[in-house]
């Protein structure tokens, strides 16, 4: 995917200098835009903005705030590259969430690694997920291939949730949502409050959670999370649908279907050292052990401790 980069400067002298440098890169687009037409160019969401502050008219602090402001550019990069080497100045514009302040004569060879850095650290980052903060498969996947080549022995926890997208019919998206942030802080409070190190908690993505720990006590860890989750989950039902019990929606073909309240389901599978050559063969088990847990009604929990033969 090609990575676009904004040049802030008036009089397009930059992106000459730009292009140059990053002749060999491919996957980067370098994009001269004007200060009065930052609004039109914010729209694209680019992957990184760089401010030639000598090459502008406008005041430089005002135009970091501007993009700070555009809600979708709240985390793009900022860069300023600039001949003014006040030190205050370089703090008030730093106050306006700008990663970097370089200093004029510029060393080509930093600037390219400072962008290519910074590049990496955001490729990074949009790998965690943007509504619970918690890693995403990336770092899932390589938290379990460390686990099987140190032949360590842990467990892991698949977590979803039942009837989720009955509640996503009858109240919407955001209260979805809510109910998913919600589901992250008790795995997380109940994870760390169980074990002080070794615990890793991941979100798969939508309601499907994975807590990767050390194998003790799985049982009790697991009544604590359903126990938890259970009685805060309340707070996202009506006072109605908590005294029916269930939620009630209309199919496709306009037939009203009663949906329990939502509830949490998690598979355990047990890895002892040496059962397991590679996370397929987990994630076959634990297909088998989530598919037990959710034809239980309600909040429930399955746990698979076959042995290593």
């Amino acid at each position: 995917m090609q990575k676009e980069v904004y040049i802030i400067d008036d009089d397009e002298s930059s992106l000459a200098v730009f292009k140059a440098l990053f002749k060999n890169d491919t996957d980067y687009k370098f994009i001269s835009v004007k200060s009065e037409q930052i609004d039109v160019a914010l729209n694209n969401i680019p992957s990184l903005i760089i401010i030639n502050e000598d090459a502008i008219k406008r005041d430089i602090v005002e135009l970091c705030n501007q993009i700070r402001r555009d809600e979708d550019n709240t985390i793009t990069p900022l860069i300023i590259v600039s001949s003014n080497t006040n030190k205050q100045h370089r703090v008030e514009i730093l106050k306006s969430s700008v990663e970097y302040y370089i200093k004029k004569p510029v060393d080509e060879e930093y600037l390219y690694y400072t962008i290519k850095n910074l590049q990496r650290l955001l490729s990074i980052n949009r790998t965690i997920s943007p509504l619970t903060g918690l890693p995403g498969n990336v770092q899932i996947h390589a938290e379990l291939k460390k686990r099987l080549t140190k032949k360590e022995e842990f467990a892991v926890l698949y977590i979803d949730l039942d009837n989720f997208k009955a509640y996503n019919d009858v109240y919407g998206f955001l209260k979805g949502d809510q109910i998913i942030q919600f589901t992250s802080e008790v795995i997380l409070n109940g994870i760390h409050t169980f074990f002080s190190e070794g615990a890793f908690v991941g979100h798969i993505g939508g309601d499907d959670f994975i807590a990767i720990v050390p194998y003790e006590n799985i049982e009790h860890l697991c009544q604590i999370l359903i126990a938890s989750f259970d009685k805060g989950v309340k707070k996202f039902f009506t006072e109605e649908d908590q005294k029916k019990g269930y939620i009630e929606v209309e199919n496709r073909k306009g037939i009203i279907e009663p949906f329990p309240l939502t509830s949490i389901s998690i598979g355990v599978v047990v890895a002892e050292k040496g059962r397991f050559a590679n996370i397929l063969e987990i994630g076959e088990v634990s297909t088998q052990v989530k598919h037990l847990a959710k034809s239980i009604q309600g909040s429930s929990y399955a746990i698979d401790r076959r042995k290593h033969e």
